[in-house]
């Protein structure tokens, strides 16, 4: 028979008869995305992500079973096409429910692939688990001490107890492996980079541009590199030595550090873009902040007074009775430093009530247990000295509506002025960037960068708490691989490309019930959380050794059972994740009730997550065309369709031996259960 011309594109291409469309762009090398077709079987036609356009008539026609037909004009590429598929992937993400990213990754501002290595752990492979770790932390010594656990308060376990003790998992891993582990690393480029500030963000920054070939030598205006985490947390929460182990790393590695280098003095932003390839500006936030009452002179300043103590190596005499003023991890660690210097009465005082307080949860139970009175709903007016004490005058508050922060605002109690005494009074009530004039600043006095490149003029970037604000360390540390990562791009001459990413979710652990938890493996634990090792309270309040220890394998393993192990086990080969991103779509395009269809893990091997179906009908004809069994069909119609087993009988335990039905499923509906 006589081949079929028609256009395609704007180019004449012809068909041999019963190709349909998506055959003849294939051969064109023209490429349409589909998640119903599959050439072992006949046509589903079911997702109509493959669209075209027949330019004549204006229809749109499923390209995958679409033959044409002669003169016939096809656009395939045009943005109105793109846009009726993204409506396709939109309408399919908007009733296929799950969980394209485990919870706790995404909780984790550094992205860490947490279920990896938690996973790793389970297993107890923990040098694997410290490579997963460094691929995003490069700090995993520090962090897995002092991080917040943002991953924790995001996990699923939340929904039946408490959490995955994950960042003891972290911990553990560097313990055992952080001096002997040494990455792979690639030659070095013949440009170096500048780093003017050797906290959290700066360690980052030349961490993982040396991990894409390029060096660095790192400024700092302290005695030693480290930043807050040398001069602002204290030794019983990270040990120096710990810290120490940790940047020998970095030498190692071929970092190179010059400290009491202090930008503005002795360091000049002028030089250092005219001698290096790059600038990052990673000076953190060490301007204190004000307590906004008279006499405030007489207090000092929480990060200054822990910074003394750290510089006389922690270290310091009895100061008396104090008196920390704010609610924040600075003044947890002040007001627990006082403690562990002998003072005799340590109080807090804080405007607002204990569950509005931003420091860590853990960070206020263990300063409850070390003996800190707690004055809340309480803020000061003004200090003054008298008889060689000082004395605050304070007030108490009530809350209101929220404000901006989303608290509720503390409001003066009229008449409820009263007076306390102390020997020493720290503020720890936030603080800010100290830029120097030739950096430009937000009105915030952060400084001014582009969002996506941390790009601030020139070959000067910038990244950590100088832009964000004040904030945390695994925080700091997302920052500075930003921060590298567009420097890669700047000096390397490539283009920054936004990544897209889209994560389709079960929901927040707060708005789920047990039923609604998917169980991947057979052997998930449901037992009590591990207990973290506290050293003796007598010791915590007389030294400054570490509070906790870190935990042992055996315990390590059997709380990585624990983990539901809750991502999409197709999350590295999701069809429909795949083209979702590559076209924009989103899953929260297309609101509405989603059909509860649930699960089915009855067979040893093999899960059946219907709310992942997006009904293509692929696993129907795989098993009847191709395997010749007829175990899997299409339920009822319309929204409520479903694929199932006959009388909603498991699968025989025979399809172990199989699977053909889940290699060929493109969004893991069906698929093998964890090991």
């Amino acid at each position: 028979m006589d081949k079929i011309n028609f256009i395609l594109d704007g180019k004449a291409v012809s068909a041999q008869p019963g190709q349909t469309i998506l055959d003849v762009a294939k051969n064109s090398d023209i490429s349409i995305p589909t998640l119903c077709h599959n050439q072992k079987i006949s046509r589903t036609t079911s997702c109509f992500v493959c669209v075209v356009k027949d330019v004549k008539s204006g229809r749109f026609l499923p390209s995958c079973s679409a033959c044409p037909v002669p003169g016939q004009e096809i656009d395939s590429s045009s943005d109105e096409v793109k846009n009726m598929r993204r409506t396709a992937l939109e309408l399919l993400l908007s009733e296929h429910t799950g969980d394209c990213e485990a919870p706790c990754t995404i909780a984790c501002p550094a992205h860490a692939r947490v279920e990896e290595y938690v996973r790793a752990g389970r297993k107890g492979d923990f040098l694997e688990c410290l490579k997963i770790v460094k691929e995003r932390i490069p700090l995993p010594m520090s962090i897995g001490r002092v991080c917040p656990r943002f991953c924790e308060k995001d996990c699923r376990k939340n929904v039946t107890g408490e959490p995955v003790a994950i960042n003891d998992f972290k911990r553990l891993a560097a313990d055992l492996y952080y001096e002997t582990y040494l990455e792979e690393l690639p030659p070095l480029i013949d440009k170096q980079v500048a780093i003017v500030g050797a906290g959290p963000a700066g360690l980052a920054t030349a961490y993982f541009l040396r991990r894409n070939g390029i060096a660095s030598v790192v400024y700092d205006q302290m005695p030693q590199p480290g930043g807050m985490l040398r001069y602002g947390i204290p030794e019983y929460r990270l040990p120096k030595a710990i810290l120490d182990k940790e940047l020998a790393h970095f030498n190692k590695i071929g970092i190179k550090f010059e400290c009491s280098r202090k930008l503005g003095a002795d360091l000049s932003l002028k030089e250092l873009k005219q001698k290096f390839g790059a600038v990052a500006v990673t000076i953190g936030c060490w301007q204190p902040g004000s307590m906004r009452c008279e006499g405030e002179e007489l207090a000092v300043q929480g990060i200054e007074w822990l910074e003394k103590i750290a510089l006389n190596n922690w270290q310091g005499e009895n100061p008396g009775r104090v008196i920390v003023v704010g609610g924040g991890n600075t003044a947890m660690d002040c007001l627990r430093t006082a403690i562990r210097l002998g003072s005799p009465d340590v109080n807090c005082f804080y405007r607002r009530t204990e569950a509005e307080m931003p420091a860590e949860g853990i960070e206020i139970q263990e300063a409850h247990e070390e003996g800190v009175k707690f004055n809340l709903l309480t803020a000061p007016v003004g200090l003054r000295r008298e008889n060689g004490h000082i004395v605050m005058t304070c007030q108490k508050m009530e809350l209101g509506e929220p404000d901006a922060s989303g608290r509720r605002r503390p409001n003066p109690v009229p008449g409820s002025e009263y007076d306390v005494e102390a020997d020493l009074v720290i503020a720890a009530i936030g603080q800010k960037t100290r830029a120097t004039a030739d950096l430009r600043a937000t009105k915030w006095g952060d400084i001014d960068v582009d969002q996506e490149t941390y790009h601030l003029e020139d070959n000067v970037f910038a990244a950590g708490d100088c832009v964000t604000g004040a904030a945390t360390v695994v925080e700091g540390v997302a920052g500075g691989r930003k921060i590298a990562l567009g420097i890669v791009d700047f000096l390397t001459g490539s283009k920054h490309q936004q990544e897209k990413v889209i994560n389709v979710s079960r929901g927040h652990w707060s708005s789920l019930v047990p039923d609604d938890l998917v169980y991947l493996r057979n052997d998930v634990s449901h037992e009590s959380r591990v207990k973290m090792d506290f050293i003796p309270l007598a010791e915590r309040c007389s030294t400054f050794s570490e509070v906790t220890h870190t935990l042992s394998e055996e315990f390590m393993r059997k709380e990585g059972e624990r983990c539901l192990e809750c991502s999409c086990t197709a999350k590295a080969d999701c069809k429909l994740k795949s083209i979702s991103e590559e076209y924009g779509a989103s899953p929260e395009a297309i609101v509405g009730e989603k059909v509860k269809s649930g699960y089915d893990n009855r067979h040893p091997t093999i899960i059946r997550d219907r709310m992942k179906c997006i009904k293509c009908g692929i696993c129907v004809k795989i098993c009847k065309e191709v395997i010749n069994r007829n175990l899997l069909s299409q339920k009822q119609r319309g929204f409520v369709t479903s694929v199932g087993t006959a009388f909603g009988e498991p699968l025989p335990d025979s399809c172990r031996e199989c699977g053909a039905c889940i290699e060929e499923c493109p969004v893991g509906a069906l698929d093998w259960k964890i090991k």
